[in-house]
């Protein structure tokens, strides 16, 4: 791991930072110094982030948004640019299971609902931040993908083709700039102990999975200066980095 507060005085976005990883990634980001703007529905999710965050001496920036609002998203990479004139950090984590069926038996408006989660909102989040990530430095942007995304199965057609669709605009977006000082990566969390991961595996134990905080580092790790490298898919269980 990096050595604490790496991120004194950059600014680093977190989508679905209410609960599960987005919430333990804005905390780790905020411990390491930087100033956490937080994206989610709920808003008392948020103001307990943030009332964590300032008891850890941190500062956050509190963004109720439903990311299928694209237009909100786009207002959002404004002010962001009008506040601070640059975007160090953004970790698009926020996504919708849906319902595991066969695919014939998708319902159209869920269709709708996951992908413009999990794949178009992602898509404007590049696009609305893409000249406040040129702006930084260091510009990083890291997606949290899935497993399943690459390893099929039966029933998670949905959810998995996002993951894969997501994986794609990723990596084209990194190939576009890397010449650049914008890096763009995904990672794999595997089995955590999540809310979407017990509506997934509701027979699970939750007592065996690690906790969205061990994996919280090493998101952040990833949208740190240091980190270079573009165009990778972490995968947590493995703890390997390997091209997209």
């Amino acid at each position: 791991m990096t050595e604490a507060k790496d991120f004194d005085g950059r600014v680093v976005l977190v989508t679905g930072a209410s609960r599960g990883i987005g919430y333990a990634t804005a905390i780790e980001a905020a411990r390491r110094g930087a100033h956490v703007v937080a994206v989610a529905r709920t808003v008392g999710g948020l103001e307990e982030l943030d009332d964590d965050i300032q008891a850890l001496g941190g500062s956050a920036t509190l963004v109720p948004l439903d990311l299928a609002d694209f237009g909100g998203i786009d207002r959002l990479g404004a002010s962001v640019f009008e506040r601070w004139g640059r975007l160090d950090a953004l970790i698009g984590n926020a996504g919708l299971l849906g319902t595991l069926t066969p695919v014939a038996h998708i319902a159209p408006k869920e269709f709708d609902q996951v992908y413009a989660v999990n794949v178009a909102a992602n898509y404007r989040l590049i696009r609305a931040f893409d000249l406040p990530l040129r702006q930084s430095d260091a510009g990083r942007a890291l997606f949290i993908s899935s497993g399943v995304g690459r390893n099929n199965r039966q029933y998670w057609g949905l959810y998995a083709s996002t993951k894969s669709a997501l994986e794609v605009l990723v990596k084209t977006f990194a190939l576009e700039n890397a010449a650049g000082t914008v890096k763009a990566n995904v990672a794999n969390p595997g089995p955590i102990r999540t809310a979407m991961r017990a509506k997934a595996m509701p027979g699970e134990d939750p007592d065996t999975l690690k906790p969205p905080a061990a994996l919280a580092p090493k998101l952040v790790d990833m949208v740190s200066p240091a980190f270079a490298q573009t165009a990778m898919y972490y995968n947590f269980p493995t703890d390997e980095l390997t091209p997209m």
